[in-house]
């Protein structure tokens, strides 16, 4: 009896963000979740599918201090996260959340 070992390859989100987009669309399903921690390492994904060692330079940190700080286990401050974002070409905004049973 032969068995066959399966193999897996890493899966790299970063590897799937190739345009503005797949970029948006994939911002746009992970602040639906409503998570920090989860946008924090959402911006790491783009920003090692863009160039994180420029990111880092435009943004005044440390390859590896942004690298932490994006991982999703990092808690980045809301000023790291706004300037990762203008640096990717994008600004964080807010809007109402609308409610079923809104009052007036």
């Amino acid at each position: 009896m032969t068995t066959h070992k399966a193999t897996f390859s890493h899966y790299d989100t970063a590897e799937y963000l190739q345009t503005d987009e797949d970029i948006a669309a994939y911002l746009e399903a992970v602040i639906e979740e409503n998570d920090p921690s989860l946008l924090a390492a959402a911006l790491g994904d783009i920003a090692r599918a863009r160039n994180m060692s420029q990111l880092a330079k435009q943004v005044g940190m440390s390859r590896e201090g942004l690298y932490k700080a994006l991982s999703g286990k990092g808690n980045p401050a809301f000023a790291t996260m706004s300037k990762v974002a203008n640096a990717l070409g994008m600004r964080l905004t807010l809007e109402p959340i609308a409610h079923k049973n809104a009052h007036n």
